[in-house]
């Protein structure tokens, strides 16, 4: 998205989105002991149900922000913060697409690496001589610090034992030749099998609110319920196609190998129920999947 603003006009927030990053919600609606009706975001307990039956009725909510650009004035110009509102780092990247009479300190293009919840002074902007000024900006998120690297480390598996059935390995032809899926497996899996964390980490992103399928890329790419995973040297494990309503971690919350963050699903770009697992660096503000190795599935080379 982008905005344009002549120079020190009021404050306003510009939403920064990618794939892979949506929100949503539900209201519950119960019936209290006197027969009145409530409606409320969270979930009544059983003092306020009295036994009653508790009614769940899901809202449709448009993707959220990984990062949002915030701009606040300062003296002769403006300064451009990027704000990250998810569970783990993430780099911007702030761009004019419109520039009269305008600099950037540093220069435009600018990039800049924001801890998980922080806020990070991206560029002062200013008059490039007297006189008024106008911009319009677009900043880009990645999540991820490009600066991760990555450790040799054995990744367990991510269903049980039992349910390990390969459908498309490294570099499949159906859907793992791009940059982000291209070390991939798809593990085929009945819906609500338990999902367990590959390797330890804190929750990064989540998305569970998904409950569409389909092999309609433009419609359905990106648009997959998951679990993102933090590991401690800055890769990703991403978790995805689960089912709706079926994570079970929060964002910010530390998991250990093995444990449970989910059940199996079919949403998203998917020709059939199947989880997809894949290690994610950032590396130029974009996201890659590397080479992992998972003994009993693959080796890693």
């Amino acid at each position: 998205m982008r905005i344009a603003r002549p120079m020190l006009a009021a404050l306003f927030a510009l939403l920064a989105t990618l794939p892979f990053a949506h929100a949503g919600s539900k209201v519950y609606r119960w019936v209290d002991k006197n027969g009145i009706v409530h409606y409320g975001d969270h979930a009544p307990t059983d003092e306020q149900t009295k036994g009653n039956k508790v009614r769940v009725i899901p809202v449709r909510a448009e993707p959220g922000a990984m990062a949002r650009l915030r701009l606040e004035r300062d003296e002769g110009g403006s300064l451009a913060f990027a704000d990250n509102a998810i569970g783990g780092p993430v780099e911007v990247m702030l761009k004019f697409t419109k520039v009269v009479n305008t600099r950037g300190e540093p220069d435009l293009p600018a990039r800049a690496i924001v801890p998980a919840n922080g806020s990070v002074l991206v560029a002062r902007l200013m008059p490039a001589t007297p006189g008024a000024g106008e911009f319009a900006l677009t900043m880009e998120a990645v999540p991820g610090d490009p600066r991760a690297h990555p450790q040799d480390v054995d990744y367990g598996l991510p269903l049980p034992r039992s349910s390990i059935r390969v459908h498309q390995g490294f570099g499949g032809s159906f859907s793992h030749t791009d940059a982000q899926n291209r070390y991939a497996i798809d593990f085929g899996a009945d819906q609500g099998t338990p999902v367990f964390a590959a390797r330890g980490g804190v929750v990064m992103q989540v998305e569970s609110d998904f409950d569409k399928a389909g092999l309609d890329l433009e419609k359905y790419g990106g648009r997959a319920n998951y679990v993102r995973i933090l590991h401690d040297d800055g890769t990703m494990g991403l978790y995805a196609h689960l089912r709706p309503e079926g994570v079970v971690v929060r964002v910010g919350q530390r998991v250990r190998q093995g444990q449970q963050i989910g059940l199996s699903g079919n949403t998203g770009f998917t020709s059939g129920p199947h989880l997809h697992f894949a290690v994610q660096v950032n590396r130029g503000m974009n996201l890659v999947a590397i080479p992992f190795r998972m003994p009993g599935v693959t080796d890693g080379r």
